[in-house]
Order: structure tokens, then C-alpha cells, then sequence
């Protein structure tokens, strides 16, 4: 029995990469599961009409309309009132992002506020022109592909990881323009082959700098249109590029309220340090105005900021107390008041009435952290209150009058209703409620929140778990953990919603948060600091061994699949915890945190220099003798974010351990997953049918 088990493995494996893509979906057609699937599934998602709406205020503050069952609906307080005007609504989110840069790039042009000028980057310079593209003045001629310098552009990296999808800023009377100059020349390059399926294959040469390499040196530069004079600005107070300094990453850029300043994030390396600063587009000097120190491990790269309307003072958000919250200041850097002081986190900031002196933000106060509340506080830090009921979880809007709040209200097992509130918080209207009707029909069976004990032996955690409409527990049932993992993620939310269909091939389905949770403060979050891959994997291990003494579990049948840090999650389980996990499913898995661009991985687990044990522990290679149970490699051959080397790498290993497992290759596909289909037949086959 056991030779020809093993025989058909192996014969399985030889023959994957050649024949699964073929034959893979016609399998699953004829396994256990698969018909019950394929009548539920479909009518999973639309069986709660949710009692959830978003509405649109009419200035007045007393009116607001509304898309409910397909009509547009308008409502007036005053007289309790609601009619329908007309079809609903529904925004053309294609048209909307239909011209935005792809993943990781920028705009390649911006038009002037006032719309006479357009700015423009091309074959690595940039451009003014009038904006039907005449009168065309190259204010930059020195970037060009010899020497690798580039101007009004960032890189790949830079727009994945600090949000920069623009890389050229208009002053808000036209008549200044600031924009990124880069230098590659030193930059170690990533080749990223596309097209390989046709006759002629095509190559993108990325300047990538991975843990450790050398970083793009990047300035600020700044034109004035009238004068004809570029200046490069000093955002390293007289210092030249090192990345130990401030200003090895410079982003988040835009102007002040009175278009004097250009404001900036800047930060060092390890991005422990990172300073808010304002520099003088006549001078080029730079002066701080907020800086944060978190010396344990990385600070905010992008705290909220919110400017008030007399553009002289803004509210910051700050973890500097260990928790994030809200502090009033103004652009001379001056500390004005302390809005929060809490022992738990504040979300985001909901609105701010500057007449009545008011801050309104969304706050984790509830009844656990997932459970955001309104709150409301003055712009002097008094007086704060929660308005919302701590049982559940909040989305609100408020009127522009700050008389009425419209409040929808969940939980993870409460549909969501919505209601109308007073200033006060109390509801005078309940204006409409989930109809549960065809998930009952159905038998849909609520995602049941349950909690455990991190690894660190004290530590309450959550996780979730979907049950399949036709669950009995007098059977037993194989598990699989879908997670994320990465780090600040949320697995356990208190959002309703249907079980995951997947259930319905007759399995459990697990969502499991360890200490890589975003919202309960930083010296949690910190104790993942420089141990990616360990900490929060050993966390998801024991959430799994936590529903070992449910009865309807069967334990010696889980898998776990996941895709980008979730494909770590799946390979590292499997491998780190084969007395756990007995299948997994990695797509586009970061197998080594060397692999990876070095401002989210040294963010996250310090450089190479210091941590060299941690990138050690981290890596997956290292455990591929382990390989007990059955694993799926996936990876597009065209990734551009976690590069193909990381599962070739981890392939190879496996295969010189001598270890069975399966690849699938996703032909001139980017960063991306296995066909679902695919990774069900082989977690049916290798967690029913075995």
C-alpha cells in the first residue's frame, strides 16, 4: 500500500507541469464536494440583502440620498419623509481608475491647477507644456540611459511600498513645480522576462535594491516658471546621500494650505526615524516640523494628517505613547494640544467641525478592537465621548450640520442595519434591517469567533471559522486556514459576513490572527519586529491546536493556502509545523525576506547587518527537509513584485531533499494565485480522498 501510494506521487509530480493545466478543472468535477458547491456556492453571495446603505448629504444636513434595491431613494428628516427619485446610482469605478498607473508605477504627466500648463516626464526628463502639448520646454536634459538618471519619475519600489503614484507636484499657483530626480547608475537591477509564450520573448530591466543592496539615491528638485531656475532642495540639511541618514526615503510629498512650503515625509533606513518637514521653494532649505523616533523597531511611514481649513494647523496621528492617536499642531511645528490620550487605538478621522471645535473619529473602544465607535472630542482635547454603541461595529457619515449621524451597526454574527442618531448619539429612526431570509433557506451557518493563547504563553488572540450549510457535528470535517498574515493585517473582524463558499466542498475554513494584528498597539506588533516568518506563524499554529478538542475537527487533515505574504504563510506552516499542517498551497510565496525589496522588509525585520539570524530563521529553504506533508508551488513568470526566485529557490531545495510536491506556473502571469479549482482538487485529493 505504502509503495504504491508513494509510486503515484511520484508519477503525479513528474507529470504536473506538463499535463495539470489540461486535465486539473475536469478532476474536480467527479470529486466529493464538488456538486453540493456548485448549487450553494452561487447563491452564498447573495443571500443577505443587506440592510447597510451609504448616503450623500444635501448641504441643508436634513436631506441625504440613497441606492436601496436598485432605486435612488431621497430622505428629509424634517418631516420623516422618504421618496423615490429615480434608478440607482452606481458609480463607473472602471471609468474612475481606468487611466491609473499600474501597480508600483506613477502618472506620467499632471496638469497645472489652473489648467493652462501640463508637466510631463519623458525618455527620462521633464517637460512643460501649454496642455494641448505645444510650446513644448524641456526643463531637465541631463537624464538619459548611459548615464541612468531620471527626473519626474520614482521607481517600482516607491510606489509600491510608500504610495507614490505621482512623482511631479504643481504648486497651487502654477507657477512652481517639484518632482523626483533619481540616480540608478549604482542600483542593483532585476530582470523581469514578459511574453514568454510567444515566438520573441521581451525583458523589463527594474532597478529593484533588495535587503541590504545599495539604495537609489533620490532628490527633490523644484522649477520655477517664472525665473527659469531649478534648484535641488536640501532635505539632508547639507549632508549627501547615505542611507544612514534622513532623506534615504523621501515621499509623501504635496504643498502647504498657502503654497509657501513644499511639505515631505523623510526618513532613514531603518525608518525608525521619520520627520514631517517643509522646505522653502526659493531657498531649497528644509526645517522639521513633526519628527517620530520609535528606536525598538519602524515608526508610521504615513501617519494620518489631516490640515484644518485655516491651513495653519493640522492633526497628526502618533503611536509615540504606544498607542495610536491624535494631536493638534501647527506648521511652525508646535505641539498646540494632545486631542487622545487613550490605552487603545484611534482609526480615522471622521470629520472635523472647526466653528463648533470639534473632532469626530472612528475609534477600537468597543467591545473588542475590531469593534469601531464614534467618538468626538474639542480641538482643545476635552470633553471626549463615545456616541456609538460598544456591542457593535460602526461605519458612520455625519450631516454637514452635525445634527444627525447615519450609522450602520454589525457585528461578525449581527447583519448589518443602519440607523439614524442625534448629535448625542441616540437613535431617533431605525431605518432598515438585513433580511436574512435565503441565508436561512439556505441553512448558512454564521462564522463563529473563537479565542487562544498566543505562543507567547499570554496573549489572547482571535480566529474565525466558516462551517458548511450542511454541517453536521456528528462527522468530522478536514480544516483549511485562508490567511494573509503579513504584518498591521486583520484576520478576525467584526464584519458580517456570508461563510466562505470553499465550505461547501465539506470543510472547515479558518482565519487566524497572531501577534502581526494591526489595532491593539505597537509593543505587540513589535514583538514580531525582526522575526517574519516565526512569530506570527507560531501564533497560527496554535489557533489551529485550539480546536483540537472539537469533536467534528479532524486534526490530521488541515491545509492552508495563501497568495504574496500569504504564500509564505502557506509554505512557512507546512513547513516549520508539519505536525499541524498536512497540505499547503503557496502562490507567490517570499520564500527568503533577502528576496524582497529592502523599504518593507528592513521596515519589518531590521537590515541584514543587524538581524542576519532573523533573515536566517526566516528562510524557507532551510526548512525543506521538513517537508512531511504535500505542498503546491504556484508563481507567475512575470512577477514583478515577489520575483520568480523565490519559489525557484525553494523548488530547488525541496528537490535536493529529495522531497515530493507539486508546481504550478502561471505563463507570463504577475503576481498572482492557482486557478481555485485546481488548489481544491488537490486539497480534495490530498485531505478526503488520501
Amino acid at each position: 500500500m505504502f509503495q504504491i501510494k508513494q509510486f503515484r506521487k511520484l508519477l503525479l509530480f513528474a507529470f504536473t507541469l506538463s499535463v495539470s493545466f489540461i486535465f486539473a478543472q475536469d478532476k474536480l468535477k467527479s470529486m466529493p464536494g464538488y456538486e453540493r458547491y456548485s448549487e450553494i456556492a452561487p447563491q452564498i453571495r447573495g443571500a443577505v440583502k443587506s440592510g447597510a446603505i451609504s448616503v450623500d448629504w444635501h448641504k441643508n444636513g436634513t436631506n441625504f440620498e440613497y441606492n436601496k434595491d436598485g432605486k435612488r431613494f431621497l430622505y428629509d428628516i424634517s418631516i420623516d419623509e422618504t421618496n423615490e427619485i429615480g434608478n440607482a446610482v452606481v458609480p463607473d469605478w472602471r471609468a474612475r481608475y481606468a487611466n491609473r498607473p499600474q501597480r508600483g508605477r506613477q502618472y506620467a504627466s499632471t496638469d497645472s491647477p489652473d489648467g493652462k500648463l501640463k508637466a510631463y516626464t519623458k525618455d527620462r526628463n521633464m517637460y512643460i507644456s501649454d496642455i494641448d502639448g505645444n510650446n513644448v520646454v524641456a526643463i531637465t536634459t541631463e537624464g538619459n540611459d548611459d548615464n541612468q538618471i531620471k527626473y519626474g519619475i520614482a521607481t517600482w519600489v516607491y510606489g509600491e511600498e510608500l504610495s507614490q503614484n505621482t512623482a511631479m507636484w504643481w504648486s497651487p499657483d502654477n507657477k512652481k513645480i517639484a518632482f523626483y530626480r533619481f540616480d540608478e547608475k549604482e542600483a542593483k537591477k532585476y530582470y523581469v522576462l514578459y511574453d514568454q509564450t510567444k515566438i520573441q520573448d521581451s525583458v523589463e530591466i527594474e532597478a529593484y535594491p533588495k535587503v541590504g543592496a545599495k539604495n537609489l539615491p533620490v532628490d527633490l528638485m523644484m522649477y520655477d516658471l517664472t525665473t527659469k531656475k531649478m534648484i535641488t532642495l536640501d532635505t539632508r540639511d547639507g549632508k549627501s546621500f547615505n542611507d544612514g541618514d534622513l532623506g534615504t526615503y523621501l515621499y509623501d510629498i504635496s504643498w502647504s494650505p498657502d503654497g509657501k512650503e513644499l511639505l515631505y515625509h523623510s526618513t532613514n533606513r531603518k525608518q525608525n526615524i521619520m520627520e514631517l518637514k517643509a522646505a522653502d521653494p526659493a531657498t531649497g532649505k528644509s526645517r522639521v516640523v513633526v519628527r517620530e523616533e520609535w528606536l525598538p523597531s519602524f515608526t508610521e511611514n504615513s501617519p494620518e494628517f489631516h490640515i484644518l481649513k485655516d491651513g495653519k494647523r493640522f492633526i497628526w496621528a502618533s503611536v509615540r505613547n504606544g498607542y495610536n492617536n491624535y494631536y493638534l499642531y501647527d506648521f511652525n511645528g508646535k505641539l498646540l494640544k494632545t486631542l487622545t490620550n487613550h490605552n487603545f487605538e484611534v482609526s480615522s478621522i471622521v470629520d472635523v467641525d472647526e466653528k463648533k471645535g470639534l473632532l469626530y473619529y472612528m475609534a477600537r473602544s468597543g467591545d473588542n478592537f475590531m469593534k469601531m465607535q464614534l467618538h468626538k472630542v474639542k480641538l482643545n482635547g476635552k470633553g471626549d465621548v463615545r456616541l456609538t454603541n460598544p456591542a457593535y461595529n460602526h461605519s458612520v457619515s455625519i450631516s454637514p450640520n452635525g445634527k444627525y449621524i447615519v450609522d450602520v451597526a454589525e457585528t461578525h454574527d449581527i447583519a448589518p442595519s443602519t440607523n439614524l442618531l442625534n448629535a448625542k448619539g441616540k437613535i431617533i429612526k431605525k431605518l432598515y434591517e438585513s433580511d436574512m431570509t435565503d441565508f436561512d433557506k439556505l441553512g448558512l451557518k454564521k462564522i463563529e469567533v473563537f479565542t487562544f493563547t498566543s505562543a507567547d504563553g499570554t496573549t489572547q488572540l482571535h480566529g474565525m471559522l466558516h462551517f458548511p450549510s450542511n454541517f453536521d457535528p456528528n462527522k468530522k470535517y478536514p480544516l483549511l486556514l485562508s490567511n494573509y498574515g503579513g504584518p498591521a493585517t486583520n484576520a478576525f473582524r467584526e464584519n458580517f459576513r456570508t461563510p466562505d463558499a470553499l465550505t461547501e466542498y465539506g470543510f472547515l475554513v479558518a482565519n487566524i490572527d497572531g501577534r502581526n494584528v494591526r489595532g491593539r498597539g505597537k509593543k505587540l506588533l513589535d514583538q514580531l519586529y525582526g522575526n517574519l516568518t516565526i512569530v506570527e506563524q507560531d501564533d497560527f499554529a496554535e489557533g489551529i491546536k485550539s480546536l483540537y478538542d472539537r469533536p467534528y475537527f479532524d486534526k490530521d487533515n488541515v491545509g492552508v493556502f495563501g497568495t504574496s505574504y500569504g504564500g509564505t504563510t502557506a509554505a512557512a506552516s507546512l513547513l516549520r509545523f508539519p505536525e499541524v499542517y498536512h497540505a499547503a498551497v503557496a502562490n507567490s510565496a517570499v520564500t527568503d525576506w533577502r528576496n524582497y525589496d529592502n523599504i518593507y522588509t528592513e521596515r519589518f525585520m531590521n537590515t541584514l547587518e543587524d538581524n542576519k539570524a532573523g533573515y536566517d530563521a526566516a528562510s524557507l529553504m532551510t526548512y525543506a527537509p521538513n517537508l512531511k506533508g504535500e505542498l503546491m508551488i504556484f508563481f507567475g513568470t512575470s512577477d514583478n513584485n515577489v520575483h520568480p526566485a523565490n519559489s525557484l529557490q525553494l523548488i530547488q531545495a525541496l528537490q535536493k531533499a529529495g522531497k515530493s510536491f507539486e508546481v504550478q506556473i502561471g505563463p507570463d502571469k504577475g503576481h498572482t494565485r492557482v486557478n481555485v479549482d485546481r488548489m481544491m482538487e488537490f486539497f480534495i485529493e490530498h485531505l478526503v480522498l488520501d
